[in-house]
């Protein structure tokens, strides 16, 4: 199988997740400020035990990933999936990659990336958000204001870069967590 995949990937945390049933009321709120189909998940229960924190991601993941205006949802999953290839979280590229995949209605093109590497050609618009996903990742210190060149070039608007700055971000701190924290379980097909 390859490296990376759109099919689920599992993870074990290697901290025991919070047990549910002895939480406290700061840690059920947290969860309960989480997405839905995330609060029960062994990550979310891993970050819970600090309460504080987990508020704080929750907040935070829902208006640089759901926010109704700026970069299209599936453009924000398209970058974050990059980042996390970038970052070698099998488990967050899985996740994001299938939801790109979901929302663009072309699962093929993740496919492309993962067999071609991420220098394979899609279409100028994710070109430009990949190579910059990528730029950003790798060396963000270096970025500078002709990096937005490749973006601005195809269209993108202020909002947009934005938005997809702050998926970029976020994702490096998700990652970390993610891999520090636990492994991935690969499918086994």
């Amino acid at each position: 199988m390859k490296r990376f995949t759109q099919q689920p990937v599992g993870w074990t945390p290697r901290v025991p997740p919070l047990d549910e049933t002895v939480a406290t009321p700061e840690q059920i709120a947290a969860l309960e400020a989480s997405p839905p189909n995330q609060r029960h998940s062994p990550y979310l229960l891993t970050l819970a035990h600090d309460p504080a924190s987990l508020l704080h991601r929750g907040a935070l993941f829902k208006s640089v990933m759901y926010a109704p205006r700026g970069l299209q949802r599936a453009e924000r999953e398209l970058s974050t999936a990059i980042v996390s290839m970038v970052n070698g979280c099998v488990y967050c590229t899985s996740v994001h990659a299938r939801r790109y995949g979901e929302l663009s209605h072309d699962r093929q093109a993740m496919e492309k990336l993962f067999e071609g590497g991420l220098q394979t050609p899609i279409d100028a618009r994710r070109d430009a958000i990949i190579a910059f996903s990528v730029r950003m990742t790798e060396d963000p210190v270096g970025c500078t204001a002709a990096d937005l060149g490749p973006l601005r070039a195809v269209g993108m608007e202020n909002l947009e870069i934005l938005d997809l700055i702050h998926s970029i971000a976020m994702f490096a701190n998700a990652n970390r967590l993610m891999l520090a924290l636990g492994d991935p379980v690969l499918p086994t097909d």
